[in-house]
């Protein structure tokens, strides 16, 4: 039996806009096979309470295993190492 992979996504969804690195980040969870926890900041208030809580200049913001991965950049390279073991 496989173990589910479970990942928690903090990302930028305001009604005119959507966060692209946040639908990226997204994307790249669960073509690695992670059941993502979407925790969509939805006003800007709870955009700017977020990243002061979490010391982040930006979202999109990814949790794994306790890990906080604070860009999707930083999330792509670790699903391709993640990959390579």
């Amino acid at each position: 039996m496989t173990a589910t992979r479970t990942a928690t996504l903090h990302r930028l969804v305001l009604p005119d806009h959507i966060c692209p690195f946040g639908v990226h980040a997204k994307q790249l969870l669960e073509q690695a096979g992670y059941t993502v926890d979407d925790q969509q900041l939805t006003t800007r208030a709870a955009v700017d309470a977020f990243k002061e809580q979490e010391g982040v200049p930006t979202t999109p913001v990814t949790f794994i295993d306790g890990t906080r991965y604070a860009t999707s950049e930083a999330l792509a390279i670790f699903l391709e190492t993640a990959s390579a073991d």
